[in-house]
């Protein structure tokens, strides 16, 4: 494969697909927009993940939500391979 080329494992998904995980509902005191960014960075390949950051955002979700300890998003993945470049997405939702 050519080096400026990148690699797309699956098929491509339309909106309509993205918009499914703002349905996610937490079961527990995690809030609902802490849940579904969850769902989302799990399900969701990093350039479909800023295609549902912008649905998010456009439903009024906060992308600074918590779980029951007190922690956002980005404390949940940190730590993680490709936290980096979803860490930026994140603060680029923030405006």
């Amino acid at each position: 494969m050519r080096k400026d080329k990148k690699q797309v494992i699956g098929d491509e998904i339309g909106d309509e697909q993205i918009k499914l995980f703002l349905d996610f509902e937490p079961v527990d005191a995690t809030s609902p927009s802490l849940h579904k960014l969850i769902k989302a960075y799990r399900g969701l390949r990093i350039d479909d993940f800023e295609r549902f950051l912008t649905f998010f955002v456009e439903a009024g979700y906060d992308v600074d939500g918590k779980d029951e300890q007190g922690n956002d998003f980005i404390a949940l993945i940190q730590d993680q391979r490709n936290a980096p470049d979803y860490i930026e997405l994140i603060n680029k939702a923030r405006g």
